[in-house]
């Protein structure tokens, strides 16, 4: 057996407990270090996940001892210069979605890992569920027939706290950057990157897309309808529609869950379901750390960025 990445945590809120739960079912990954800009809160994180060195300070932890990997989980704003921050000292980066917030940062990360040689991955968890590789076997074999669509939305009616990240268009707030790159993930995984992107968004009192529609169009005549808000609770499904049927993850589909495979020549659907062994992020992380041990030095990132600018 190999021995454990040993992972880095900076910005230990919401995003960051998650990573650090998950952590504990994977194979090839420990939590070993967490950063934050108070102490106690440091220290407190790293007593409940069993972490060995808690730091005040994210530049301190880049000192830490038998460090592999740091997972960044800070507020979007902060994830280029978090990130460069990490790559300069030679440590792989797994840094959470999205990447950046713009397409000057996400070539700035870019090109510092390529000229440190430094693994750098996007953490959009989704892509590693057993939903998503079920989908693309699904597509893959061809049981849809021809594929020429995709619906997916994802919406939550956020408490309106205007100081807070959501509604703050400083902290990278906004229902795109939030939410609505999972239904963009989902096009860009499936359908790759479109001829023509069509969007229309309600902009708030603050500046930041409250709600947002975007259709994708391709090259071959596919189409991608893709919706979120942070006005409301929707239904947060999404669909794969073919010749000779339609793939259905359910609500939260960019979560764990279950999935159906309606064929319109079956008696009944399909029904997916898949024994996740925790939250779902461990998936990721064995994915991130597996890279890291082979010694693969490549970027990993979702393309949302560079698509919108």
């Amino acid at each position: 057996m190999t021995t454990p990445i040993k992972w880095g945590i900076i910005g230990p809120g919401k995003i960051a407990r998650k990573f650090a739960t998950d952590i504990k079912v994977t194979t090839n990954a420990v939590l070993h270090a967490v950063a934050s800009r108070s102490e106690a809160q440091a220290e407190s994180f790293a007593k409940e996940f069993g972490a060995s060195h808690a730091y005040a300070g994210y530049e301190a932890m880049l000192q830490c001892p038998d460090l592999d990997a740091i997972y960044i989980a800070t507020p979007h704003v902060f994830h280029a210069e978090h990130t460069l921050m990490c790559l300069d000292a030679g440590i792989p980066v797994l840094c959470e979605k999205p990447f950046a917030i713009n397409t000057q940062q996400v070539k700035a990360m870019i090109a510092k890992a390529q000229a440190k040689d430094v693994f750098l991955m996007e953490a959009l968890w989704t892509a590693f569920l057993p939903t998503m590789k079920a989908t693309k076997t699904l597509l893959a074999d061809g049981d849809l027939g021809e594929v020429f669509s995709i619906r997916a939305d994802f919406g939550f009616k956020a408490p309106y706290l205007p100081d807070k990240r959501i509604f703050n268009s400083a902290l990278g707030g906004g229902a795109l950057l939030d939410i609505g790159i999972y239904p963009v993930f989902l096009a860009l995984f499936l359908f790759g990157v479109p001829k023509h992107i069509k969007a229309s968004a309600k902009i708030g009192i603050t500046g930041v897309d409250e709600e947002i529609g975007i259709v994708f169009s391709y090259q071959d005549g596919k189409m991608a309808h893709l919706h979120s808000t942070v006005l409301t609770n929707t239904s947060t499904e999404a669909f794969i529609y073919g010749t000779k049927g339609t793939i259905h993850l359910h609500g939260r589909w960019f979560t764990p869950t279950t999935m159906h495979l309606n064929l319109f020549d079956a008696p009944s659907p399909k029904e997916f379901q898949f024994d996740y062994k925790s939250g779902g992020f461990e998936y990721e992380i064995e994915e991130a750390s597996q890279c890291i041990a082979n010694g693969k030095k490549k970027v990993r990132y979702s393309p949302l960025i560079l698509a919108f600018n």
